[in-house]
């Protein structure tokens, strides 16, 4: 016999061998017409599988969030079923699951295109109506690999093959087509439903090698729902609207090109708003006590070997030579791919005492890291970047609080940025870490409370949650995950507590018994990449900033040539105002420079003419508003001047 326990606590006595279909049928004909799946402790399986120890169960119903992976990986196997229905003589490869969907890989003669999406999605709707039931078979290696042998299947042959001795392989069939998978799956295709689409193809190499056979990948996505499927639809159409890349052609921002793969070209606009980002930071960091440092760009790899990223990251770090003396010595460097080395240096430069304690170290840090050039995208993806990067150096006794500190700081800085739905998550130890299990465990000890009160005091509004074996290897973190405009999920900031990296290189500070005692050091970004944030705002804004962070604020546009002189007057007194600002006196049309400047996102446009110029007034017209305000000059330069002060400039003058 054994004993299950149930969601509601009820722990109930089963005959070993008993099937969660049986179980859910047990309960109630409907209730096992609605289960789709099951989970012991915590694990998805399939429902008829048989239970054979004492376990948690859940009886998951299509419904359940945890079922949206199943759907579409059930999924994945009708397209590959319709696909080789239409197509016999196409081979299937594999077909996982991926964020927003699934894909499938295929090989066959002549490529599959868009235009083949139509008949694919018939046979796969016709596939699903016909509800045939997922059962599972175990079968010995050498008979799956007879078996796809007979079928010509040589990608499945090879997969066969890669399989670990004494692992079991198992065969899910859908009526008469099967595949080689590791499931789960749901109790039968018509349970997928029909929120589905095929979304693009691509080409990809055979197990990600060039050497080997190009596949077609055809990309898809499915919900539980045509709703949710709508919604990400338009989600989709949104986020090509908001393209950063695209937004940064049409405001002249930045631009890419071959000769820099992964490095950024900024234009003077883009640049002003990049400046911008790091003023508000470098404002927010100096209230806060932060020392602003510069660590050099390239130093030798003794370094690198000592603080552990060697062994750990120096597949993602560049590299560099020199040829030495006369000697012919050789010495190899890394262009830094991260601060924390170097501010270890600088802390260690002159005997600190617990009175310096906590020493915040900031550096807005040019740093480079290697990338695949398949994966390089915008301003998102890059392979140099600046980081907002800080380490603060503390005592034990400081650390929780100096962690709530950079919460707030994190917190309020997203807030001023328009991003007020935030998820904090604590990633706890790798497999592969450095340090003692004693220090991990005082680490996540303290991060854990303090991920407590950050949910306390934010009286729940802030969501928390653990990810299991996600820390860095030198220490456990807090993950800010912010969502923007369009409901886009992005990770940005972190809180990463390290024990051991001041250990490795033997820094230390006097305590007040006089005792050598090595600092805590925090690991602190907010922004992340500079770079990738900034493509984040451009996004969630869709290029339309707010006046405090637009990297041109204000153009001053004339009707006809006798408002010149006035426009030329105006834009003076908006630039002594503070104002970004420039003048449009081209011999166009007014309409034709109002539709190029929207085209460009500048918020705010100020058109002048003779009448204007008469009365020393403006009028005023706002990106997105077929709206027009005239205002004299006056109320129009008090109006705007107090607009573009920016967030963290007017709490301060609010609390003096």
């Amino acid at each position: 016999m054994i004993f299950l326990t149930f969601p509601d606590g009820a722990r109930r006595e089963f005959s070993e061998g008993i099937s969660g279909f049986e179980i859910a049928k047990g309960i109630s004909p409907s209730l096992a017409k609605r289960t789709v799946a099951m989970a012991l402790d915590g694990v998805l399986t399939d429902l008829h599988d048989p239970i054979s120890r004492d376990a948690r169960i859940e009886l998951i119903n299509r419904d359940d969030p945890r079922a949206l992976e199943l759907i579409r990986h059930d999924c994945a196997h009708v397209l590959a079923e319709a696909v080789q229905n239409l197509w016999p003589d196409t081979q299937v490869t594999i077909g996982p699951v991926i964020e927003n969907g699934f894909y499938y890989d295929f090989y066959r003669d002549v490529p599959f295109t868009p235009d083949d999406f139509p008949v694919i999605e018939a046979e796969m709707r016709k596939i699903i109506a016909r509800d045939q039931p997922f059962t599972k078979e175990v079968w010995t290696r050498d008979d799956v690999r007879a078996l796809f042998e007979k079928k010509g299947e040589a990608f499945k042959v090879e997969l066969v093959d890669a399989i670990p001795a004494g692992e079991d392989l198992k065969i899910y069939r859908q009526g008469e087509w099967f595949d080689l998978c590791r499931g789960p799956h749901m109790t039968s295709t018509g349970k997928i439903g029909d929120a589905f689409k095929l979304m693009k193809v691509a080409g990809a190499y055979w197990r990600g090698d060039s050497n080997n056979p190009m596949l077609t990948r055809i990309y898809a996505t499915a919900f539980s729902n045509k709703d949710d499927l709508a919604a990400y639809l338009h989600q989709l159409e949104e986020a090509e609207k908001r393209d950063h890349r695209r937004l940064g052609r049409e405001m002249d921002l930045f631009h890419f090109q071959e000769e820099g793969p992964g490095t950024v070209f900024w234009h003077p606009k883009g640049w002003t708003l990049f400046q911008s980002l790091i003023s508000y930071m470098r404002r927010r960091l100096s209230h806060l006590g932060y020392d602003e440092v510069n660590a050099p760009q390239l130093l030798d790899k003794s370094l690198w070997e000592t603080s552990g990223h060697w062994g750990w990251y120096k597949e993602n770090m560049f590299m560099a030579k020199s040829a030495g003396d006369e000697t012919d010595d050789e010495r190899v460097f890394a262009i830094k791919p991260m601060n924390c080395p170097g501010h270890v240096q600088i802390f260690k430069h002159g005997l600190k005492s617990y009175r310096d304690l906590p020493l915040r170290l900031a550096e807005f840090g040019a740093v480079h890291r290697y990338e695949p050039s398949g994966a390089l995208h915008g301003l998102m993806r890059v392979r140099g970047f600046t980081q907002d990067d800080a380490h603060i150096f503390c005592t034990d006794e400081q650390m929780a609080a100096e962690c709530l500190a950079i919460n707030d700081l994190i917190l309020t800085t997203y807030r001023d940025f328009g991003f007020d739905k935030i998820v904090v998550k604590l990633s706890t130890r790798p497999e592969k870490r450095v340090g003692s299990d004693a220090l991990w465990d005082r680490a996540e000890s303290v991060m854990t409370q303090v991920l407590d009160q950050i949910k306390e005091q934010s009286g729940g509004l802030i969501e928390t949650s653990i990810n299991p074996g996600e820390g860095a290897f030198y220490g456990p973190k807090f993950e800010y995950v912010l969502r923007d405009a369009i409901g886009r999920d992005w990770q940005c900031g972190t809180t990463q507590v390290d024990f051991n990296l001041p250990e490795r290189f033997g820094a230390f500070y006097i305590a007040e018994d006089g005792s050598k005692t090595v600092p805590v050091m925090i690991h602190r970004a907010i922004c992340g990449s500079m770079e990738r944030f900034t493509g984040i705002l451009i996004e969630h804004f869709a290029g339309h900033f707010p006046l405090w962070l637009a990297p041109l604020q204000a153009v001053v546009c004339t009707i006809t040539n006798d408002g010149d002189d006035y426009a030329r007057d105006v834009a003076r007194q908006l630039k002594r105002a503070g104002l970004r600002v420039e003048t449009d006196l081209r011999n166009e049309k007014i309409t034709y420079k109002v539709r190029e400047h929207s085209l460009a996102k500048v918020p705010v446009l100020l058109v002048v003419g003779r009448k204007e110029a008469a009365e020393q007034s403006v009028s005023i017209r706002r990106f997105g508003s077929p709206d027009q305000t005239s205002l004299s000059l006056h109320d129009a330069l008090a109006l705007l001047a107090d607009e573009a002060i920016a967030p963290d400039l007017r709490r301060l003058h609010s609390e003096a």
